[in-house]
């Protein structure tokens, strides 16, 4: 229960609380404007005060950040444990608080955020049990936003959820716990789903290529490695059986010399053929003319050139065949040189290629050894290829089987769920009449609650008509929180107190309004808690009901956005800067 929240800040209205329903009411003086509509009043600002005191984190955009507040501290006395402890933070200072007027559940004395935080812990919901559990697990903060929703967190948009960005883990740790159930089982489920984002990250990074070298598929994967490994054992083989010849480099030089000499040898063979076709040819055209023709000629010479004396006839023929006789021999002889040179250059050619064939034979068997240090690099650097190969195989196996695992591991974390709520059903029970019961008073058709076991964890589901309004939709969060309270106290856990803002009866019905307010003053006092409501003076009394008169519930202080002191605070903060960080 809190008694008083107070504030080293002068203009500060302290606030004084009682047992049962407290309302904090925002009124609109009379000569308020259309403009002034409270909404900067400082009833949202209390919720903020208190969530200060309890250990919140101070962010950039904190209120308590503003330049007015940072010499200023803030404090609240309220039971903790059964005794009364007055806490006191500054804004200036917000990782060290003071505590004073504390018993045996505390100690007198400045303590840091953390001790602070697990101090509440211990003392509101027994978290000291939870030890080093390896994995999600309910917090302090976590679960005491349920009690103190913020609307600057989102916190009006489910019952389930106290904040927007709340995941599904943190909200199923958090209700498994407070509603006495299992809450590892819903841990588990989130380690469950940080593995799945991370292999999920990892396919869609291969898939778009930052890890396309690095991963692949499985199939794709043995395939290359298969091969791989083929290439890489012959590879070894054929250095293992490589022999180094020091004078390879010579041998191979005159193995190439002797290849040109063999390309000559076969132009001047290729020339030489060419002679021997042309003396043939000539050897056939080399003949005397017929004598028939030679006489025919000597008559036509001595009619032509009467005074012209002549040779004999036989002197003449005789001359001529000498010629014919010579040209044949010296045609022969030339013949009989190239047909020479072309059998010597055949002697020669078989000797060359003897002697290039017996080099060719100790190149195939032998090697240099600049090439055996680069089939040593050539293995070394296949080696690392297939070593790759092997680790990426290996990875793509893992993660493809990791996903049928975490297949599994849901299976089995569902079984585990739905065997907890057939254990627990009497727990499960409670908290859906509970619901039901306040659902019922707020409304002719009543709604409900569901938690069901599913594949992705306990799912909180609340049917109810008109349930997409914005009013049903903020009374299904005030039926959910009161189903908490009621739990809690049976269980002798939880603040011992629940704060709703304006904010929770927005575009609500005036007749329910009203009722959830006798129902909270009315549950408040059954069960011995605390119900803190800030309203608009307009909203609070739209309608009345019989047997409740709110009036009895109203704090001594009330706000208005009329005047610069009329809010919480006591001053505006529109032109007011965040510290510098």
């Amino acid at each position: 229960m809190i008694h008083r929240i107070h504030s080293s800040l002068k203009s500060f209205k302290t606030l004084e609380f009682h047992s049962g329903l407290n309302v904090l009411i925002a009124e609109k003086e009379a000569g308020a404007s259309d403009r002034q509509t409270r909404n900067r009043a400082g009833k949202t600002s209390m919720v903020e005060v208190v969530h200060f005191l309890m250990g919140a984190e101070v962010r950039k955009d904190s209120l308590f950040r503003t330049k007015i507040l940072k010499g200023e501290s803030f404090g609240m006395v309220f039971e903790l444990g059964g005794e009364f402890v007055e806490v006191e933070r500054s804004a200036g200072a917000p990782s060290r608080i003071y505590l004073s007027g504390a018993g045996a559940a505390t100690r007198n004395g400045t303590v840091t955020q953390h001790e602070w935080l697990q101090l509440l812990g211990e003392q509101m919901f027994g978290l000291g049990t939870v030890g080093d559990y390896d994995g999600r697990k309910p917090t302090f903060r976590s679960l005491f936003a349920y009690f103190v929703r913020r609307q600057n967190a989102g916190a009006f948009t489910a019952p389930e959820k106290q904040a927007t960005m709340q995941q599904a883990g943190d909200y199923q740790v958090a209700l498994m716990f407070l509603l006495g159930l299992d809450w590892k089982i819903a841990s588990a489920w989130q380690k469950v789903r940080d593995r799945e984002k991370t292999m999920k990250e990892l396919r869609k990074a291969a898939r778009e290529g930052a890890f396309g070298s690095v991963i692949g598929t499985a199939a794709e994967l043995r395939t290359q490695l298969t091969v791989a490994e083929s290439q890489l054992a012959k590879l070894k083989e054929r250095v293992a059986s490589f022999r180094v010849l020091a004078q390879y480099r010579e041998l191979e030089s005159e193995a190439d010399e002797l290849t040109r000499k063999q390309q000559a040898l076969a132009n001047e063979d290729t020339i030489d053929r060419a002679v021997i076709r042309d003396i043939g040819t000539a050897l056939e055209a080399e003949s005397p003319p017929e004598l028939c023709d030679l006489e025919q000629a000597y008559k036509e010479a001595g009619i032509v050139l009467p005074g012209v004396s002549l040779r004999r006839y036989d002197e003449v023929r005789s001359f001529h065949q000498s010629v014919i006789r010579n040209r044949r021999d010296y045609l022969s002889g030339e013949l009989e040189r190239a047909q020479e040179r072309v059998k010597s250059r055949a002697r020669e050619r078989e000797a060359l290629d003897r002697r290039r064939a017996e080099i060719m034979e100790i190149l195939q068997s032998h090697g240099a050894l600049d090439q055996l240090t680069k089939l040593q690099g050539e293995l070394a650097r296949l080696e690392a290829q297939v070593e790759a190969l092997r680790q990426r195989y290996e990875s793509a196996e893992q993660i493809e089987g990791t996903k049928n695992r975490l297949k599994i591991d849901r299976n089995q974390l569902e079984l585990r769920l739905r065997q907890d709520f057939s254990e627990q059903h009497h727990r499960l029970d409670e908290a859906i009449l509970a619901f039901e019961e306040v659902s019922h008073r707020l409304y002719e058709s009543a709604g409900s609650m569901m938690i069901e076991p599913t594949y992705n964890g306990p799912a909180f589901q609340f049917p109810m008509q008109g349930s997409r309004s914005k009013g049903i939709k903020n009374m299904q969060i005030f039926c959910f929180d009161m189903m908490l309270m009621r739990l809690c106290a049976r269980r002798r856990i939880g603040p011992g107190f629940l704060i709703h803002d304006s904010h929770l009866f927005d575009g609500v019905d005036g007749r329910q309004v009203i009722s959830a307010l006798k129902i909270g003053a009315e549950t408040a006092e059954e069960l011995g808690f605390q119900y803190i409501v800030t309203m608009n003076e307009d909203d609070a009394f739209k309608e009345t009901i019989r047997g409740f008169d709110l009036r009895r519930h109203l704090l001594p202080v009330t706000l208005t956005d009329a005047d610069e002191d009329g809010g919480l605070f006591g001053i505006r903060f529109e032109e007011l800067l965040p510290i510098a960080a």
